[in-house]
């Protein structure tokens, strides 16, 4: 019965009060099962759930990635998105994120799952300069190619909010400098980063536990929502069906203006191999 009351309380909103009611058992009873169960995946299930893929796996995204975007040496988008928590008083104001209302924040690589959490008022290049990913970003695959002229390694995409790095790959700021190969570059990046934002979209339908402001201690909220991730990835891996193509809109973040030089010819080198092996497009990344 353990399993399917910590399901349940992680698949809905439901306060503690209420699935007492519904599975006939004290609401300590309630809570006791779903911290136990949280446990249990993180100490051992959700290391086979969500991890780095390998070479095989790795060569397989890029393969996809380009087939949706055009855009070679693609391995994982990565965002942040926002969870409702309750925290303590003294630290409500560190919680507060742009809309005002505190939570903590996801970050995740689609088909990476790569996780961690900050408080709501971090900016997200604050939250990845803080996560694992980031420290551990020289053990990514590299997978280098050659692309006019140049070797471009596998890339990660960002939005604005985050550096260019090495490894990771953002559009260009808009501006009236923009060129027409530069607003194609990025109209092709966004095709692409819509990913990520419909993947928190159906983590969330899936696990509404994550959508509002529950009763979970603060302290132990960051396990909770690691543990709706690793079971994200096990229904996406047994392609378990889901309606939703909700999109969540998030706090607006400002434009990172850190770049590496790397970053940069990386863009360059892409933006240069679209325009002359694909048309041109317009619009501009979001």
């Amino acid at each position: 019965m353990h399993v399917a009351v910590a399901l349940y309380k992680l698949g809905s909103c439901a306060e503690y009060r209420v699935i007492s009611n519904q599975f006939g058992i004290h609401k300590s009873t309630v809570k006791k099962f779903v911290y136990l169960f949280c446990k249990g995946m993180i100490q051992s299930p959700i290391k086979q759930l969500i991890k780095v893929p390998d070479e095989v796996e790795t060569l397989e995204l890029v393969r996809r990635f380009e087939a949706i975007s055009r855009i070679p040496q693609i391995m994982g988008l990565i965002d942040g998105t926002h969870i409702p928590v309750l925290p303590t008083t003294d630290g409500y104001r560190d919680c507060v994120n742009r809309k005002g209302w505190p939570s903590y924040v996801l970050q995740g690589v689609v088909d990476d799952k790569g996780c961690c959490k900050m408080p709501g008022s971090a900016h997200d290049a604050t939250v990845l300069h803080q996560s694992e990913l980031f420290q551990k970003a020289h053990l990514l695959p590299k997978g280098v190619k050659n692309i006019e002229g140049e070797e471009v390694r596998l890339l990660v995409v960002g939005d604005p909010a985050y550096p260019s790095l090495d490894w990771l790959i953002k559009g260009y700021t808009n501006s009236p400098n923009v060129t027409p190969e530069q607003e194609s570059f990025n109209v092709y990046l966004s095709s692409l980063r819509v990913g990520v934002e419909m993947a928190f979209g159906k983590l969330k339908s899936r696990w509404r536990g994550l959508l509002k402001r529950s009763d979970f201690h603060f302290s132990f909220a960051p396990m909770m929502i690691v543990t709706c991730c690793a079971l994200h990835n096990f229904c996406e891996k047994l392609e378990e069906f889901s309606q939703s193509n909700d999109i969540f809109h998030q706090p607006v973040q400002p434009v990172n203006v850190s770049t590496s030089n790397s970053g940069i010819n990386a863009r360059e080198v892409l933006t240069k191999y679209l325009a002359s092996e694909f048309p041109l497009r317009h619009g501009h990344l979001h």
